[in-house]
């Protein structure tokens, strides 16, 4: 059975990040929601996935020259407010897995401090590029589950995930074939790919046998397994 994880909440129908787009993912009955998390400049969690808000906002600037107020006076689309990880977990605890995606170095141990005050391990996937970050996650607390980011198939790409204890490695969709599922479960390995968002790339990573999928369109993902029985049970 595939896990269906909202990427950015919904980002393919609401505003990404926002606590607006994380509620309809919510609605809309994903397993999991996956965010990216960067620091401002008086070291306040928030949830954005560029290092400037031009993109997803009506403001201009690099995010860590940017107070946490500041960015809080942005649109980031529809009347919503750039989030805090706070206001994320809030959003997200006892009802989906959060997928917390590292942009920056120094979120690391923020988050990880609020994780642990909020008790909230059992619920938390922390994921990056920089499998550097993922190996400091396992020294801080063992039982947080991690997962090794990929664009491209590098070689070694099992062994980088486990040098780093990684239980997954999250590779976009176009780039995965059936060789790599198979290498990836032989050697322990869950397989999430990211993100296919039009009915056929979904139905080729269900046939190839991966793990989850995290898409733009959880919707059109969520109607499509449940045509065909195929849902992940929690």
């Amino acid at each position: 059975m595939i896990k269906v994880t909202g990427h950015r909440g919904v980002a393919g129908l609401e505003p990404e990040n926002t606590l607006r787009s994380i509620r309809r993912a919510i609605e809309l009955g994903v397993d999991g929601v996956e965010i990216d998390v960067r620091v401002t400049k008086d070291g306040r969690l928030v949830v954005i996935h560029d290092e400037t808000v031009d993109r997803t906002t009506n403001g201009h600037g690099y995010v860590k020259e940017l107070t946490f107020d500041e960015i809080r006076r942005l649109d980031a689309g529809k009347g919503e407010k750039v989030p805090s990880l706070e206001e994320v977990l809030k959003a997200t605890r006892g009802k989906v897995e959060l997928q917390i995606e590292l942009k920056v170095a120094e979120a690391t141990d923020p988050v990880l401090r609020l994780i642990e005050k909020e008790n909230a391990e059992r619920e938390i996937i922390i994921t990056s590029f920089m499998h550097d970050l993922l190996r400091r996650v396992h020294e801080f607390n063992p039982e947080l589950r991690t997962g090794a980011l990929f664009f491209n198939v590098e070689e070694d790409i099992c062994k980088k995930a486990l040098n780093v204890y990684s239980e997954a490695i999250h590779v976009y969709y176009r780039n995965i074939d059936d060789e790599l599922v198979r290498r990836a479960h032989e050697m322990g390995l869950k397989i999430e790919a990211w993100n296919p968002d039009e009915p056929e790339e979904m139905m080729k990573m269900i046939k190839l046998g991966v793990d989850s999928i995290g898409t733009n369109r959880p919707d059109i993902l969520l109607n499509l397994l449940r045509k065909m029985k195929m849902r992940w049970k929690k």
